[in-house]
Order: C-alpha cells, then sequence, then structure tokens
C-alpha cells in the first residue's frame, strides 16, 4: 500500500496504529481533526463616561476604546473511528466503493479504484449528515454500502 493511504495530513487512517486502547486486536481506526472554528468580535469598550454640566448639557462626550480579539466558536475536535484496513482498500474494494457513491448520487468521477480526491470527497459528502465529517471511510459506512461483511448476530 502507498502512504497515500495510511496518512493524510498529520492525520492516521486505516492502520492498526491508530486503534485505541482496548480496541479489537488488528483493528484499524482513522483519527480526523476538525479545526477550531473562530470568530473575530469587535468592541466598543468605554474609557470614560460622558460628563454633563448641571443644566443637563453635555460637556463632554464619552470615550470609547474599539478591541478586537478572537473567540472560540467552536473548539478543535478529534474524530476517532475504525476504519477498513489497508489492505482491504484493494483496487476491487475502491471500485466497488466508487459505484455505491455513484449510486447514492455522491461520487462523479470514473471507476477507478483508487482513493483520489474525488473519492475522498464523495467519502465525506456521503459520511458528514450521518455525522462523521471525515474524508476516511468508517467501517460502519463501508458495511452500510455493502461493501464489507458482518456478523449480525454479534451486533
Amino acid at each position: 500500500m502507498t502512504g497515500s493511504l495510511a496518512q493524510r495530513g498529520s492525520n492516521v487512517a486505516y492502520t492498526p496504529a491508530a486503534a485505541p486502547e482496548g480496541a479489537p486486536s488488528g483493528s484499524c481506526w482513522g483519527i480526523d481533526e476538525s479545526p477550531a472554528v473562530l470568530e473575530t468580535v469587535t468592541e466598543q469598550i468605554l474609557v470614560q463616561s460622558e460628563i454633563r454640566a448641571e443644566d443637563g448639557s453635555v460637556t463632554s462626550p464619552a470615550i470609547y476604546s474599539t478591541q478586537t480579539h478572537q473567540k472560540i466558536v467552536q473548539p478543535r475536535q478529534e474524530l476517532r473511528f475504525q476504519t477498513p484496513c489497508a489492505n482491504q482498500l484493494d483496487h476491487e474494494f475502491l471500485s466497488s466503493l466508487q459505484r455505491a457513491l455513484i449510486v447514492r448520487g455522491f461520487y462523479r468521477g470514473p471507476i477507478s479504484g483508487v482513493l483520489d480526491a474525488r473519492t475522498r470527497t464523495a467519502i465525506r459528502a456521503y459520511q458528514a449528515p450521518q455525522g462523521r465529517d471525515s474524508s476516511i471511510i468508517a467501517l460502519d459506512t463501508a458495511r452500510q454500502l455493502g461493501l464489507i461483511a458482518y456478523d449480525l448476530r454479534a451486533e
């Protein structure tokens, strides 16, 4: 397998090395990170109140200072989930994945059997509504698409 299957940026995928403590032996995992969402906040801070004369007229207007700062709206999150192992992501599996995503309207590229940018984009688009905003295919997603068999009695 090529390095592109095992790494996506600094995020590990499709390897036993990413498995959390207590995970089944030999299981493979993906770690995907969503960056923090920041918002720029600009505020007017009162430095000095206005000064009024006895008759109520303003003799000195209020003085304000403009302050801008970053506010974290959503903190960075690490998403960890079980994936097929890299040795399962062969040409046949990836071709079947692409066909399954075409049928569901998520993939619009050629059936290449390659985990390319189009395929990863389609994986993300398919998984995001299910709460997994990642271009790394989860084992649950592969099962849902009928790409990996599993024992229903064990569920």
